[in-house]
């Protein structure tokens, strides 16, 4: 799974969810922060197995449903889908471009909103479709930019292509 060459891309996904707690918790900007979370389940999956990929995404779903009051488990299966998911997609697209980056993040993100907001529930009907089209949209491309330039760090620091 890993090995001596991995070990600085396994700290960015350290340093994601690290990065991802701290200006949650820590910084206390909430919902105004990118969620980083999405971005190293969807990147670390595209390096590991399925049956791993789907692990780290229960286990950092876990975190942060232990942060969450109510629906409760509901991030823990969307990050676990999410992880197999991405792992599975090698299998359909090669490449890890700056352009595909962007797109693979933007499209995971938006998956895990929509997935955790049918997980989660939602009492107003009359809001899902501004939501799923409206601020999901905006989330996913903040979290895919802030995904794409760490990426862009660790390459620039590895020298990786």
């Amino acid at each position: 799974m890993t090995s001596d060459r991995n070990w600085p891309f396994w700290a960015l996904i350290a340093l994601l969810v690290i990065t991802h707690f701290a200006l949650h918790l820590a910084v206390g900007l909430g919902a105004t922060a990118p969620d980083l979370l999405t971005p190293a389940v969807l990147l670390s999956g595209r390096r590991v197995r399925g049956s791993v990929a789907a692990g780290i995404g229960f286990g950092l779903g876990l975190l942060q449903d232990s942060l969450s009051l109510d629906s409760f488990g509901a991030e823990a299966l969307t990050m676990t889908l999410l992880g197999y998911l991405g792992a599975r997609s090698r299998d359909l697209f090669v490449g890890d471009s700056a352009v595909f980056l962007l797109v693979y993040l933007f499209s995971g993100k938006w998956l895990h909103d929509a997935l955790f907001f049918l997980l989660s529930g939602t009492p107003d009907q009359g809001g899902t479709a501004v939501w799923l089209l409206v601020f999901a949209p905006l989330a996913a491309i903040y979290a895919a930019v802030a995904g794409v330039a760490a990426m862009a760090a660790y390459r620039s620091v590895t020298g990786e292509r």
